[in-house]
């Protein structure tokens, strides 16, 4: 099992050291989705929604995110993004009626470090932004099944994470 990297010999936390690390392409992938009612899904999907393009916003959002994830997450490192792009991806009702927008987020960097932080972040921005841009006619709403879901690069290869049977065809989450 990898032991902890944030964490000094003392047990204190610190920043990782990546200055002897070798530039590489890197690539993160991560998802999650937003549960919401089917009304809430058609104001969003007929551009009807009273704040206005609620996509459209949540992914400017999600982008904005990934940019700032140094600033927000205390021991990560600021990286120089070659690519952020975030997708989303409506589903039909599930069984218990609740349909739901599902979000992937790629990042992209060539650096000393992965970007699967700015993935996550963004993913989760861009789903806060759908909540608060819907909220005034569904807080019931929710948030859910946020995970990486791929990265590739680096010295720790590969990762693949994508859940299955139940993907959308891009590999966000899917289902109940």
């Amino acid at each position: 099992m990898s032991t902890l990297t944030h964490f000094d010999a003392q047990g204190q936390a610190h920043m990782v050291d990546i200055g002897a690390k070798p530039a590489t392409h890197r690539v993160a992938v991560a998802g999650g989705r937003i549960r919401m009612r089917p009304e809430t899904l058609a104001l969003i999907e007929t551009g009807t929604a009273m704040k206005g393009d609620v996509l459209g916003i949540a992914r400017i959002a999600g982008i904005q995110a990934a940019k700032k994830t140094s600033e927000l997450i205390p021991l990560c490192h600021l990286l120089a993004l070659t690519r952020v792009a975030i997708e989303f991806d409506a589903g039909p009702p599930d069984s218990t009626g609740a349909a739901a927008i599902f979000c992937t987020a790629t990042a992209e960097t060539v650096g000393p470090t992965g970007v699967e932080m700015e993935a996550l972040l963004a993913v989760q921005v861009a789903l806060l932004t759908i909540y608060d841009m819907c909220k005034a006619v569904d807080r019931a709403m929710v948030m859910t099944d946020v995970r990486l879901l791929e990265k590739r690069g680096g010295k720790s290869g590969d990762f693949m994470n994508y859940p299955t049977p139940c993907c959308a065809k891009d590999g966000a989450p899917r289902g109940g």
